[in-house]
């Protein structure tokens, strides 16, 4: 399918989130989207690093879009850092200062203020690889078999 098909089908957040992940794979982590924590928390991306590290990052495409954003507090006891990531024309004084902050379109992404770290407690980060894990194989087996339903 041509970039320009795919970037018809997809929200600008999505978007936002794609070049989030391109440029986090420069930095040696890998990613998915829309995971789960825990219930009644969703994602927009997880980031695992080379040493286990675990990043979140939620992608917002406009002012309203973060006006509304209710629960991204409850995120941040799920992982080592939390940023945002926004396109350039974002106001993005309305992002609190002590977040990380990315800007991204849909190809690319640049890490503007690096998130405080708040290390995860070792059995919370098993946890959280694991279901990362889970959720890529998911993720995985439904990109070679896409017939496929989830018994889940």
């Amino acid at each position: 399918m041509p970039d320009d098909t795919l970037q018809r089908q997809l929200l600008p957040g999505q978007l936002l989130a794609r070049g989030v992940s391109r440029a986090l794979r420069g930095h040696d982590f890998v990613s998915v989207e829309e995971l789960v924590p825990a219930s009644g928390l969703r994602v927009d991306v997880m980031a695992l690093g080379p040493k286990g590290e675990i990043w979140i990052i939620e992608c917002k495409s406009s002012r309203a879009d973060f006006q509304s954003d209710q629960k991204w507090q409850g995120y941040l006891e799920w992982c080592d850092r939390f940023f945002w990531a926004v396109d350039s024309d974002f106001p993005t004084e309305l992002l609190p200062d002590d977040t990380g902050l990315i800007i991204a379109d849909a190809y690319d992404a640049e890490i503007i203020r690096m998130g405080p770290e708040a290390k995860l407690p070792a059995a919370r980060r098993k946890v959280m690889v694991q279901k990362f894990a889970r959720h890529a194989a998911l993720r995985a087996q439904v990109a070679r078999d896409p017939g496929w339903i989830s018994p889940f």
